[in-house]
């Protein structure tokens, strides 16, 4: 038996479950972003990064407010990847966005996370 959805306006079998209009509401993956772990793991890519988006900071310029923490590969896709620290960078709001939307390309953003996880003699530039 067909019937007419209520949700999309489309006809469908009447065990269809649609989900047109359903609202994600982070799934397991909030789950584990409302911990200790993540919290602290969260204050420490921050230090690391001397509390600078990372994108910017290779622009030259400094940016400090609106700091987040991103997971290049989505937990999603990979739940261990909660506080693995070559899976995490420092950015600002808007590269952010733009990482969660693809338009930052992934191998920048782990090539970023090396020079931030390099030693610190290495890292500074004399």
């Amino acid at each position: 038996m067909y019937k007419a959805c209520s949700k999309c306006g489309k006809i469908h079998d009447s065990n269809y479950i649609c989900t047109k209009g359903k609202v994600y509401r982070g799934g397991n993956e909030r789950r584990l972003r409302n911990t200790y772990q993540w919290a602290k793991k969260s204050r420490e890519i921050r230090e690391r990064a001397h509390n600078l988006c990372e994108v910017c900071k290779d622009k030259g310029v400094y940016t400090y407010d609106g700091l987040e923490v991103h997971h290049i590969i989505k937990l999603k896709e990979n739940e261990d990847g909660l506080l693995d620290n070559n899976n995490l960078i420092c950015l600002c709001t808007q590269h952010h966005k733009q990482a969660d939307r693809g338009e930052i390309d992934i191998d920048y953003l782990r090539r970023l996370v090396e020079i931030r996880e390099q030693p610190p003699a290495l890292n500074d530039e004399a």
